[in-house]
């Protein structure tokens, strides 16, 4: 029987099933093993929860294989049975339900990072996921979703290998009270991300009740179309007596059915907590409500970083793309390139969002470089010290998709134009990796030299991009600046062909502004003026320097004049900041700073290339290394978690300030000549057993290390009496347990209770997905709280002080 999902979803609402995990232990599973295995060791039972999802009147229901990938399989020794164990699972799921229903192949997150922040290679994420996902094909899936997602770059890796077999994809991220993932992606990047890589439904599940995940709904319903899911929790967990609970009731959790149509989602199902109960009364409650009619496209044009975004185009206020990330012209920047460095980049792309830029063009273009790995370590450095989206800017187009793999979130991809061979190569790349796209107005026969001529090369770009699904917002159409000493009708021909574009075709426009006024004095007079006129006619994005201040007077003053800023409120903050600037004491140049200053500025902002460089030069000049740490590395650690506790900074931050510190503290530790450093304590780390989630562990342990603690890991599924061996063993000062499950949280406890039967003074810290403040409280624990909470809380422990 040929099932079709989408067309299922397209003429009702769906209902989703809820959580496996609780029916399991419902049913009488204990922790621990590997709960993807079940379906080859208990199969009965498997089939047993998807039949009580089925009479609870679910349209689909998800597979056993939330963790079934070779990354989470290796943790019990299965990564050759990952086949069989997922094939078993669909042929399962089928079974239980019949040919009716549609069963959804789960894929959930591989618990690594990938690089930057981890060591995962996007590619072998690709690879991880793609194995999956066509095994569970094999195995009969109706479509894949992947969910709990908290690493937007494995969002990318996980749709990108989803897509890959041809079955309709549903994807999800898990959200805090905070509307950000544990990596700081709010709702808004990621829908945007995840529908630019055609993602059929989208949403949130886990980790909040039905009132957060309504919020992230509405949150994604300002900036796609793309149908929603939601899977909620049944409340934040709590607990009660020995045991951990979702409290939220059937009735509270349908309560909101009507709501959730009402903001555009089409699937309803549900997470933790949830169980067959729960998704009856949601499910009839949903079905009876209203869904929110079909949207049609969003008329402007959208991008995304992982923790910022920002949309233009559709009569919204135009953007400032800054340009300064190229070394043509450059020769100091452009040797930089060559030799492999960034920190020219890093500054250039600091400098630029200081000025106010929207978004930046990274080009790497040296002549005899190996361009794609120079271009994707330009995309990192310009990701980890910016929250703006990015212009990957390259004719190369290996280069363009190492730079679409590194990168973050949805960018612009300059460039294509009406030449066959560039419709060929870059309009698969924007598809695959959910780009947009900067159309040049030029094809095989070159620039034409009249406004419409230009149109037609723009409805060429447009058609061959509608033909592979990629719509007409993603479409920027460069009318290219040409030289207007050269032809003085070319600046009149250029501002037709944008009202003609506008008109016509109704795509965003950009221009490289500044190729006007080629060979004229006095270029920024110029620069200034045409900027003005063609904001005045319609564009939306400028390629300008955001740092030249006639450019961006020019920028604001247009902004003003032509209505896209209201009430002047930008165009009154900016020179309010210019007049505030002027009153105060400029920052010293980085080359005039002593050099503590310089260290602590390394550390802040990430700088891993300069940073071993530094430490040698404070080590000449005669610093000792404790002062170098003390007086340097340690304060600008501490910026850091400043930064990070008030939303300046987000967790990929820290990391790659924590590891540049690591870098600082490896080159110091050679002048202790094997004599161990101050300590600022022994610290025992586990995951606690029955528990194979280490991610925040290893986090913090990260962290722990570059302050300056002696971390003793354990690892993860640690039984107690071992915890309690090796904190004796080692004299800890701190225990730090972890655990993710609401099925282990409670073995928290038992840990403790052994610890203080031992009679250990250790001060024990709880953390986790699961813990509440209230929870560690009641075990006579201190909370952990995020990564760097956690390390200031030990930090009081160790002193003696209260958390």
């Amino acid at each position: 029987m040929k099932r079709d999902f989408l067309k299922r979803l397209q003429k009702g609402p769906v209902v989703f099933d809820g959580a496996t995990g609780t029916m399991l232990q419902r049913l009488g599973l204990k922790p621990g093993g590997c709960p993807d295995e079940l379906s080859l060791k208990e199969p009965a039972l498997i089939k047993k929860v998807h039949s009580l999802y089925k009479s609870a009147g679910v349209d689909v229901v998800s597979t056993n294989t939330f963790g079934a990938n070779r990354i989470k399989l290796r943790e019990y020794n299965l990564e050759n049975k990952l086949a069989e164990i997922n094939i078993a699972a669909g042929r399962l799921a089928r079974e239980a339900v019949g040919e009716k229903l549609f069963v959804a192949g789960d894929i959930g997150p591989t618990g690594s990072f990938i690089e930057p922040v981890g060591d995962m290679s996007f590619e072998t994420a690709v690879e991880v996921f793609t194995e999956q996902a066509l095994a569970l094909k094999k195995g009969g899936v109706d479509l894949i979703i992947i969910e709990t997602m908290m690493d937007i770059k494995e969002v990318k890796a996980a749709v990108i290998a989803a897509k890959s077999t041809g079955l309709p994809v549903a994807v999800t991220m898990t959200f805090d009270e905070t509307m950000r993932t544990v990596l700081g992606t709010p709702p808004e990047s990621f829908a945007i991300i995840a529908a630019s890589l055609g993602a059929d439904l989208i949403g949130a599940n886990c980790s909040l009740g039905v009132e957060g995940i309504f919020k992230a709904i509405t949150a994604m319903s300002k900036v796609t179309s793309v149908p929603f899911i939601a899977q909620p929790n049944a409340g934040m967990p709590v607990l009660r007596g020995k045991e951990t609970v979702f409290p939220a009731s059937p009735d509270e959790m349908a309560a909101y059915a009507k709501r959730f149509a009402e903001a555009g989602v089409r699937a309803l199902g549900g997470c933790c907590g949830t169980t067959p109960e729960h998704i009856k009364k949601m499910g009839a409650a949903f079905k009876k409500a209203k869904p929110k009619s079909a949207k049609t496209a969003l008329s402007f044009t959208s991008l995304a970083s992982r923790t910022s975004f920002l949309t233009f185009g559709g009569g919204l206020t135009p953007i400032v793309i800054g340009e300064r990330i190229n070394p043509t012209g450059r020769k100091a920047l452009a040797e930089e390139i060559r030799q492999g460095l960034t920190s020219g980049i890093r500054n250039e792309a600091r400098t630029q969002a200081s000025a106010n830029a929207h978004a930046l063009d990274v080009n790497v273009g040296v002549p005899g470089i190996n361009e794609p790995p120079a271009m994707k370590s330009a995309v990192f450095a310009v990701n980890e010290n910016t929250a703006l989206p990015l212009v990957i800017d390259s004719s190369n187009p290996l280069a363009m998709e190492a730079g679409l793999k590194a990168v973050d979130g949805k960018a612009i991809i300059n460039s294509v134009s009406g030449e066959v061979k560039k419709l060929k190569t870059m309009l698969p790349l924007a598809k695959k990796y959910g780009g947009a796209l900067l159309a040049l107005t030029l094809d095989d026969k070159g620039i034409p030299s009249t406004a419409e001529g230009r149109l037609k090369v723009a409805e060429k770009i447009v058609n061959a991009a509608a033909k592979i699904g990629i719509e007409k917002e993603d479409i920027i159409i460069d009318c290219l600046a040409m030289t207007v000493s050269a032809d003085a009708k070319s600046a009149v021909e250029t501002l037709r062909a944008i009202r003609l574009i506008k008109e016509k075709l109704g795509c965003p426009t950009v221009l490289g502004v500044s190729n006007i006024s080629f060979g004229l004095p006095a270029r920024e007079v110029i620069n200034a003026n045409f900027l003005t006129m063609a904001i005045a006619v319609g564009l939306d994005a400028a390629i300008i320097n955001p740092s030249n201040k006639a450019m961006s007077d020019a920028y604001h003053a247009a902004c003003v004049l032509v209505a896209k800023d209201t009430r002047a409120e930008k165009y009154i903050n900016r020179f309010k900041q210019i007049t505030g600037a002027a009153q105060t004491v400029p920052e010293k140049p980085a080359e005039t700073l002593d050099i503590k200053a310089r260290l602590k500025k390394a550390v802040i902002e990430g700088d891993e290339n300069n940073i071993t460089a530094l430490v040698e030069e404070a080590l000449k000049e005669g610093l000792e290394p404790i002062t170098i740490s003390n007086d340097a590395l340690v304060p600008g650690l501490e910026e850091v978690g400043r930064l990070f506790a008030c939303n300046a900074y987000f967790l990929p931050q820290v990391m790659l300030s924590a590891e540049t510190m690591k870098k600082a503290f490896t080159r110091l530790k050679k002048e202790l000549k094997g004599a161990k450093g101050h300590s600022l304590g022994k610290v025992l780390l586990a995951t606690v057993e029955g528990d194979i989630h280490d991610i925040g562990k290893n986090i913090v342990a990260t962290l722990l290390e570059n302050h300056g603690f002696e971390v003793i890991d354990l690892g993860k599924n640690v039984p107690k009496d071992k915890i309690v061996k090796e904190a004796i063993k080692n004299k800890v000062d701190v225990v730090g347990l972890s655990a993710l499950m609401t099925t282990t949280v409670t073995e928290m406890e038992l840990v403790i209770g052994a610890l203080e039967k031992a009679g250990i003074k250790a001060a024990p810290i709880v953390g986790g997905a699961v813990v509440t403040e209230d929870y560690a409280k009641s075990i006579r624990a201190a909370y952990g709280g995020d990564a760097v909470s956690a390390v200031d809380r030990i930090k009081r422990l160790v002193k003696g002080e209260a958390v």
